[in-house]
């Protein structure tokens, strides 16, 4: 026995397989307690909303998601592109986080001027007052402009891999954000009460997340006109991607608050809920993987070994979830409540459809980190003609039928996304 784990620790690979196994065990026992806190919240909420007011909570969600979407176009993306560049420079890493900071601003107001009016308009067509749905937009600007600072402020622990302060800050955001549900959503069953309450922890959280971040990057910095210029340069080739996959990756509430009914729309919300077990694979590789890639040398053969291997794993991870819910959906349902018991079907497709959008998320976010853009026309016109004929063959009134919508357009989307990094990858010159 003894020589055999002499021979296993002899051998080259032993190290890297040891500290990947400590890493991937610490940030996934935090993303496990962080995500578990996320779906109590989610429970809570779910559970004591009115049916109806749930209704009007996931178009709320759905619609903070599209803003942040709009908001960064791409920002984010550039952030890491540049940071992957200079992030053991805290004067140049403070100066590229000051422009990413400065540029969303900008873009932040441009989203909020779209966006707003489009959730007024939802909220209305599903039976929202105009006090109600003033009181729900206004509840979620706060949560918008912390999610916003969240997203570019947490590159820079990434990319130093500083994994634990930042989890220790998401994990008190998420108790706070229980606490805070707990104790207004017993007395006060609204949506813009839930809204309010996600949103007031996380901007805490944020007042935490500066400390962490400006201990690597250099506080007080100048945009400078080089970095936006690289930036904005990414940012023109990923905005019409960035907003097209923001759109198409919520169409199926839109389209359900359109041609559905609020019954429809609160079941959809409430399944997709369930989908946050997913984030804690989505959030390693956000954490651990994608600013390793984005940091690996120009190298083929290793560039493209790494991704099969990661496209691999997750694979194998996500086919064992579907299995489960597949095998065993009414305990999962049983969670949701008596409202929801119904739904196994349509459990199963929810999943499926999460797990095709995480495979094609975590793609586009590994081509992206190497600042590789997919032709935004090439893109939107191939899955235009997917979104046409799917919906031509399927009721978009119902929630199956607009679950099995989404299916079709994630497996195109996900293909289009594994071709386009593979070629890119098969383009690299070694250096």
């Amino acid at each position: 026995m003894k020589n055999i784990l002499l021979k296993v620790k002899e051998h080259p690979k032993y190290e890297t397989i040891l500290n990947w196994g400590k890493l991937i065990s610490i940030t996934g026992s935090a993303q496990i307690i962080i995500q578990a806190l996320g779906f109590a919240s989610g429970i809570l909420i779910i559970r004591l909303l009115p049916l109806q007011e749930y209704a009007f909570y996931t178009l709320a969600n759905t619609m903070l998601g599209t803003m942040t979407v709009l908001a960064d176009g791409g920002i984010s993306t550039g952030l890491m592109a540049q940071g992957g560049k200079v992030w053991e420079d805290k004067k140049k890493m403070g100066i590229v986080l000051a422009t990413g900071l400065d540029l969303r601003k900008k873009f932040a107001f441009a989203s909020l001027v779209v966006s707003v009016p489009v959730l007024f308009y939802l909220l209305y067509h599903n039976g929202a007052s105009w006090t109600m749905s003033l009181l729900i937009a206004a509840a979620l600007i706060p949560a918008f402009y912390a999610t916003l600072s969240d997203s570019l402020l947490e590159i820079i622990p990434k990319l130093n891999q500083t994994i634990l302060p930042l989890q220790r800050n998401q994990i008190e955001v998420g108790i706070g954000r229980l606490v805070l549900s707990g104790l207004t959503m017993f007395v006060f069953p609204w949506a813009f009460v839930a809204v309010v309450a996600a949103g007031i922890p996380r901007i805490w959280g944020n007042v935490g997340l500066r400390k962490i971040v400006y201990s690597m990057a250099e506080k007080d910095q100048q945009p400078d006109a080089e970095v936006k210029k690289e930036i904005l340069s990414l940012v023109k080739r990923i905005m019409p991607t960035s907003i097209y996959y923001c759109l198409s990756g919520q169409i199926t509430i839109w389209l359900i608050s359109v041609f559905g009914n609020t019954t429809s729309l609160a079941e959809l919300g409430a399944l997709s809920r369930l989908s946050v077990v997913l984030s804690i694979f989505s959030a390693i590789i956000v954490t651990l993987v994608i600013p390793r890639f984005a940091k690996l040398a120009s190298n083929k053969y290793l560039l493209l070994t790494r991704f099969l291997q990661i496209l691999g794993l997750l694979v194998v991870l996500l086919s064992i979830i579907v299995l489960i819910v597949y095998l065993f959906p009414s305990p999962i349902l049983w969670l949701l409540g008596d409202a929801y018991k119904g739904l196994p079907f349509e459990l199963l497709l929810s999943i499926l459809s999460s797990c095709i959008g995480l495979l094609g998320g975590i793609v586009f976010n590994l081509y992206s980190s190497r600042g590789w853009a997919m032709s935004p026309i090439a893109l939107i016109l191939i899955n235009l003609l997917a979104i046409i004929i799917s919906a031509s063959l399927l009721d978009l009134g119902s929630l199956r039928g607009v679950l099995f919508f989404n299916i079709i357009l994630g497996i195109v989307a996900l293909l289009q996304t594994i071709l386009f990094c593979t070629y890119n990858i098969l383009l690299v010159k070694n250096e």
